[in-house]
């Protein structure tokens, strides 16, 4: 299968006049009906031997079982509505002997009335950036997870104070929804009405991009009531470059509801 381009018998007047050997990826055409009609050089040392020649086969056969159905069924779908077709990532048999990502980029083929006689694909091996996709996913869900289990309220901001991240514990503490605080500057979010601290210095965004810091405030609740809470802010550092990124806060009911301020 190695070798030039290959092609069914179409005359060759019907054959786009593009080199498509000269292209560094994968590009095949499909008829109508899914049948692989052109494959470049590319294409044809992609696909795995054992699966017999790749010109006149199905572009499903080299597909995932469980997405055979669905793409057959929206390739249909697109030659019935002749839109042209978006992106899309499907999981393909290569010549590695096993199933990896790939990323579509497809545009239609025409007839001269505009009425679709196939499609043209070019391929891109996607599959190590979608494990690393899946992997950041996987770890931020199990870091939302801690964080929401954590039995003290815990609100993350970005360095200009806008609330990415917020636990059930402060929902619980303010009676509000972290959604309700997810976008919003820290500081009309959840107003500092007082606040004490133990070095003696204000909270304000610098002093928490900063340094540590430990105290006492007077919170505004989501209901109109005032709570009062022990507060530690700590930078959050990027490790590989120190960067300050954000801003952790800890928030504890106080233990005494008076304020003394």
């Amino acid at each position: 299968m190695k070798g030039k381009s290959r092609s069914a018998s179409t005359p060759a007047a019907r054959r786009p006049a593009l080199n498509i050997d000269h292209l560094p990826v994968p590009y095949v055409e499909i008829d109508a009906q899914g049948i692989v009609t052109r494959a470049n050089r590319a294409a044809l040392a992609l696909h795995h031997p054992e699966q017999g020649d790749l010109i006149g086969k199905s572009g499903w056969d080299v597909m995932a079982i469980d997405e055979k159905d669905r793409s057959s069924a929206a390739f249909l779908s697109l030659m019935a509505s002749g839109e042209e077709p978006p992106v899309i990532c499907r999981s393909l048999f290569d010549c590695s002997g096993r199933f990896r990502t790939y990323e579509l980029h497809r545009s239609l083929i025409r007839k001269s009335g505009g009425r679709p006689a196939g499609m043209r694909m070019i391929c891109l091996d996607v599959t190590e950036r979608k494990n690393a996709l899946e992997e950041a996913q996987r770890t931020c869900q199990w870091l939302e997870s801690a964080m929401a289990s954590l039995p003290e309220a815990v609100v993350l901001t970005d360095v200009l104070g806008m609330v990415r991240f917020a636990n059930p514990a402060l929902e619980a503490l303010f009676g509000f929804r972290a959604s309700e605080l997810e976008g919003k500057v820290i500081e009309e979010a959840v107003p500092i009405l007082e606040y004490q601290s133990l070095e003696g210095t204000a909270l304000d965004r610098r002093t928490a991009i900063e340094k540590n810091s430990k105290g006492t405030a007077l919170l505004a609740a989501g209901n109109g009531s005032k709570v009062k809470v022990e507060i530690s802010t700590s930078p959050i550092r990027d490790k590989n470059n120190g960067y300050v990124s954000g801003v952790a806060a800890i928030l504890r009911r106080a233990k005494s509801t008076v304020w003394s301020g």
